[in-house]
């Protein structure tokens, strides 16, 4: 026990000092402190040993792991390369051959492939399945995960060029959710496929790299804004007038009537051979031209463009490619069309990828609605991380945080729960058993405080077909502006929980 002053003043200095001084084994003080330690055990109260085993408490994962940060750090770079890729076709193209590198091989229809298999199928250029065969056949069911790949940007109309006071404009018509205002005065870059009269298909890609034209969206002078500035938000900025400025100088002939307009496709027609006409079977669209970069002086979070929902796919990509030999087969999705209500060929209320399946399943000559009934899906999207510059739009105790790993939201929707799948006690018990298992930290989420808001994600999509179906992802803040930003550790950790769900051996017995 401290038997005097010097006995407690030597502890003192001791633990201060501790990890700045190189004390010699032949010392003193570190053996009598010891002793000083050992008389003087901490005990815990009955309370506290009992606050520890019942009540949840999850933490910032770097005050229980400070020395994590290298590999984060590490894995980010990745990730911020694949999120230089800015619309769906793009992501594809991107994936696409790693994915052969890997191993996957296309999907062929009757075929009986073996444990350790890996294949994909190709939707339109928009989507990407990728498939690892388990070693237990798949009417034991498959270990699905989707993500969606399409993020908000401002889509050119069918006819968008267009000429207005000696300066030249593509018409846009924004896709998804957007606060218009966040798009006006910031550097946008044009990406799209054109396809021209006779079948060539030309890729568009401008404003992405160094000593390329980049564009904008104008806005108005605050000094002459006094109108402007008494609307509400929402009205501030009309959809008609986000026109992209594309140029403003005239073409060498004065006998022609929108020289600039003329300039404009002529260095167009020049470049990539096509008239105005091929607009018309084009699509284009302007994506905020800002690169991945780290924020912080401790470099720990990401900020970009389209982390909404590109960090769970990479997230679920990553997992997939390194998968080699699950006990259920493992299935991988890249959706399209997401922000704007999963609608069309690519989006999940397609039948594409329940088609592929039904197509895989048919080999062994097994019916799709029997694997789906045994499988689950991992809808892996992004929630709203708690934003202490907005406290009023948030829950504390059931929204996610930045820093405490992947969040897995049992259910979105809106006002009463609206439009949402609502994932029941043995799946979220299921998945929980999983990442806990592993070792990985979580944390559960809604979107904001009740009637507040609210948002839906392709899980309500997919548990139509009576697959078990619950929410994972990362928090992310500024969800849906030009540029996101998130945690390195919750996208490392998301990673891991989708490669430990994939790589499980328990049966689902729900």
């Amino acid at each position: 026990m401290i038997k005097s002053l010097r006995d407690y003043i030597t502890i003192i200095i001791y633990y201060n000092l501790k990890n700045y001084l190189d004390i010699p084994k032949n010392n003193k003080y570190p053996r009598r402190i010891l002793r000083v330690m050992v008389s003087k055990k901490d005990e815990k109260t009955t309370g506290q040993r009992l606050e520890e085993e019942i009540l949840y408490k999850p933490k910032f994962i770097g005050e229980d792991d400070p020395g994590l940060l290298p590999e984060v750090m590490d894995f980010a770079e990745d990730y911020k390369e694949f999120l230089c890729n800015k619309t769906e076709r793009e992501v594809v193209d991107y994936a696409l051959p790693i994915a052969r590198r890997k191993g996957y091989k296309a999907f062929r229809l009757g075929t009986k492939y073996r444990a350790g298999d890996k294949v994909y199928f190709d939707n339109r250029g928009k989507n990407l399945i990728l498939v690892t065969v388990g070693k237990r056949p798949v009417s034991e069911g498959a270990r699905i995960s989707v993500a969606h790949i399409d993020s908000p940007r401002l889509d050119f109309k069918p006819n968008p060029l267009f000429e207005a006071s000696g300066m030249a404009y593509f018409k846009t018509h924004y896709y998804g959710g957007i606060k218009k205002y966040q798009w006006t005065a910031i550097p946008l870059s044009l990406h799209g496929v054109v396809k021209l009269k006779g079948g060539k298909e030309v890729k568009v890609r401008v404003g992405e790299e160094d000593g390329e034209p980049q564009f904008c969206v104008t806005d108005l002078l605050p000094h002459l804004a006094q109108e402007q500035m008494k609307k509400p938000m929402s009205q501030a900025i009309d959809a008609e007038q986000m026109n992209i400025l594309i140029g403003s100088w005239p073409y060498g002939d004065d006998k022609v009537k929108d020289r600039v307009k003329l300039n404009i496709m002529d260095i167009l027609h020049r470049k990539y051979g096509f008239v105005e006409k091929d607009f018309l079977s084009a699509e284009l669209c302007a994506c905020p031209a800002f690169k991945p970069r780290d924020i912080g002086f401790d470099g720990s979070m990401v900020a970009a463009y389209g982390q909404d929902d590109k960090s769970c796919a990479y997230a679920q990509f990553r997992a997939e490619i390194e998968t080699k030999a699950p006990e259920f087969t493992t299935v991988m999705v890249f959706a399209d069309k997401e922000e704007t209500g999963s609608d069309g060929p690519t989006g999940m209320r397609s039948v594409f990828w329940k088609d592929f399946l039904e197509d895989f399943a048919s080999a062994w000559g097994f019916q799709i609605r029997h694997v789906l009934r045994r499988s689950m899906c991992l809808s892996c999207d992004v929630n709203a991380a708690v934003d202490p510059a907005w406290p009023e739009a948030f829950e504390p105790q059931n929204c996610s945080y930045l820093g405490k790993g992947p969040v897995i939201s049992k259910y979105t929707g809106s006002r009463g729960k609206y439009s949402t799948n609502d994932a029941s006690a043995e799946v979220m018990a299921y998945l929980r058993g999983i990442i806990e298992e592993a070792g990985i930290p979580w944390q559960v989420g809604e979107l904001g405080r009740v009637d507040v808001g609210g948002g839906g994600t392709i899980a309500v999509e997919i548990s139509i077909h009576n697959l078990d179906t619950v929410d994972m992802g990362v928090p992310l803040l500024s969800m849906h502006a030009p540029l996101e930003v998130i945690s390195k550790v919750d996208e490392y950790y998301l990673y891991k929980a989708v490669y430990a769900y994939y790589n499980y051996e328990r049966p689902k017995d729900i």
